[in-house]
């Protein structure tokens, strides 16, 4: 039954929620939120109200829409950061950048804490620091604290496992006090545990001049390599200290938010203030949808940017007036646990912190521009070239195939997915030959396309459910007309071309409909089916690879049931060969590391259960 949109408009709820746009092909084109959803919808399809050329163009390329009602409108903001994140739709201003930042954590809920690297800041109640723009330099910091207040770098589970094993190296080379050796009190190591907390909130003067006095009575005592160890701590200290360049911000929490947009293109420059001190900055790229103010990129920025982050601070500061000011506030809130301010300085220290982070993000765009230019050229810019070379409009999605075997061996298929000229990892396939004996491309070719265009998806949104606008075959003729007799018998019309390779195994050209395209090898189109060629291949031979390996390192073992690579390891270490342990007692079996008593039964079993063992010996 066809979507009716006008009826369709008329069963909407007067409720909070969110929709989403459809276009012909069943794409997510736009996700939106609403406090009342009657209404919101509806404004886009009434031909009196001025929409602006973004909504009117949107509008042309709705098939249908579909919504989600929610209790509130804080709600149905959080839903619509998780779809947007989730589907990236086309008509949304997108995040570029999804980074995650590392925190510095402390695990003072153990007995004996820890000092690790994280990229997520979890309720475990230990005690985290940052977040820090580079992971380099958190490890830096980390590895300094760890010599500077002998702080373990094991896993072992202490006080439970002190003394069932050896000291580590760390201890040998006394950078470590041996905590897992009983070697320190649990007092004393809390007494570091301090000093290495009151190090990373920035009090370094202390164990600065420490260092400095036993640097200098080594030199006086002419133990000149301790006091170059020495030396070399205060000066991993001082650059420390140079990283967290203090402000006079108080000591709250602050984000300082400001951007730079010109046409279809946006740079969002944030510094992180953390406890007073400028912890660091960083830059994203927004890729806007014509028709977008300030106001509506700088909020999508805000919205995606902090959807994210673990760490959401207390203040944060604004170029200019966004729009939902007050319902993201509110959300930003929620996800703190604490009230969450946004401002827009007028005047003062604040006012100016805010424009060189403009300036500093006006800096980044100018700078880019011609690389982003360059980088469109190389993906969308290639796309429209081959659309022109074989006369086609509106590839998005290009899907190719390869097939890899060496005499008929283990034959493999390969899908890699190109979208808007860059490769989709995510929706990439391999396909291990059932049906084909022996060495035979083109039935092997057949099995592969039949199976990923009948392949029932598991879920709504599975890659297999999205058709490509384009196939290419890794071949000629013969690869392209078994792509259309399997496209033909399955009732699909998608175009097909073979990226056919000349005799040194370059690619030279594209066979569509019947005949060769020639096509300019200086082009970036031409760059692009070479690199699609060059991924086929590489993904094809890459999983044919792993396929032989896994057959030559095969052992009777592994067709127990019950026996792991970790306990033919084991059996193996202990018995040496495989006729050993057909040979050894339900009692040796058992006693052996990483064995139970019912893995140890299902060995014997096997070996002699039945007279098993001489038959599979």
């Amino acid at each position: 039954m066809a979507f009716d949109i006008q009826e369709e408009l008329k069963k909407l709820p007067a409720c909070p929620g969110v929709y989403i746009m459809h276009d012909a092909r069943d794409a997510i084109i736009y996700v939106g939120k609403a406090i009342s959803l009657k209404n919101r919808v509806r404004q886009y399809f009434q031909t009196s109200r001025n929409k602006g050329a973004k909504i009117e163009r949107m509008v042309t390329q709705i098939a249908r829409f579909e919504y989600i009602v929610t209790d509130s409108e804080l709600e149905a903001l959080v839903l619509e950061c998780n779809l947007i994140k989730e589907h990236r739709p086309k008509y949304n201003t997108m995040l570029k950048d999804d980074k995650s930042y590392p925190f510095i954590k402390v695990t003072v809920n153990e007995a004996f804490p820890r000092v690790l690297f994280a990229r997520r800041m979890r309720k475990d109640k230990a005690k985290y620091f940052g977040p820090y723009t580079s992971a380099g330099a958190v490890k830096d910091v980390i590895e300094l604290v760890q010599k500077l207040y002998h702080i373990r770098t094991c896993n072992r589970s202490l006080p439970r496992d002190i003394g069932k094993e050896r000291p580590c190296l760390y201890y040998h080379i006394h950078q470590c006090h041996g905590p897992c050796q009983g070697k320190v009190s649990q007092e004393e190591y809390h007494q570091q545990i301090q000093g290495a907390l009151q190090f990373l909130n920035g009090n370094s003067d202390g164990i600065l001049k420490e260092l400095e006095e036993k640097m200098q009575q080594a030199s006086e005592e002419l133990r000149f390599e301790d006091a170059m160890e020495y030396r070399d701590l205060c000066v991993s200290i001082r650059k420390v200290k140079e990283r967290q360049k203090i402000t006079s911000y108080g000591e709250e929490d602050k984000d300082v938010v400001a951007m730079a947009m010109e046409e279809q293109d946006a740079v969002v420059q944030v510094f992180f203030i953390r406890e007073g001190k400028l912890i660091g900055r960083d830059h994203f790229y927004l890729k806007v949808v014509p028709g977008d103010g300030r106001e509506q990129v700088l909020s999508s920025f805000l919205k995606q940017f902090y959807a994210g982050t673990p760490f959401i601070p207390r203040e944060i500061m604004l170029q200019s007036a966004i729009e939902d000011e007050q319902i993201i506030q509110e959300w930003l809130s929620k996800r703190r646990g604490q009230k969450v301010y946004l401002r827009v300085p007028k005047k003062g220290t604040k006012e100016k912190l805010v424009e060189l982070a403009a300036e500093n993000a006006r800096m980044v765009l100018a700078k880019d521009k011609e690389r982003i230019k360059r980088e469109e050229g190389r993906t969308i810019g290639a796309v429209k070239e081959i659309e022109n070379w074989i006369g086609l409009s509106g590839v998005q999605r290009i899907e190719a195939y390869d097939i890899s075997n060496i005499s008929g061996f283990e034959s493999v298929g390969s899908m890699v997915v190109y979208e808007k000229g860059k490769p989709k990892r995510s929706d990439y396939r391999k396909f291990k030959i059932k049906w084909v004996q022996g060495p035979n491309d083109y039935a092997s070719m057949e099995e592969v396309l039949t199976r990923r265009f009948t392949h029932e998806s598991d879920k709504e949104f599975d890659s297999f459910s999205v058709l490509p606008d384009l196939i290419m075959m890794d071949g000629g003729k013969g690869q392209v007309n078994v792509a259309l007799k399997v496209l033909k018998t399955l009732d699909l019309q998608i175009p097909v071309c073979g990226m056919v390779k000349d005799d040194h195994h370059r690619t030279r050209g594209l066979y569509y409909e019947n005949q060769e395209i020639p096509i300019d090898t200086s082009s970036e189109g031409f760059r692009l089916i070479t690199r699609i060629q060059d991924e086929a291949h590489r993904f094809a031979i890459e999983y044919h690879r792993s396929l032989r390996s896994k057959e030559q390192v095969h052992s009777l073992l592994d067709d127990i049931p019950g026996i792991g690579p970790a306990r033919r390891k084991a059996l193996l270490r202990k018995f040496k060969s495989l006729e050993a342990v057909a040979a050894a007692s339900l009692e040796e079996l058992t006693q052996t590391e990483s064995m139970n008593e019912r893995s140890a039964r299902q060995v014997y079993e096997f070996f002699h259960g039945e007279q098993q063992g001489k038959d599979n010996l």
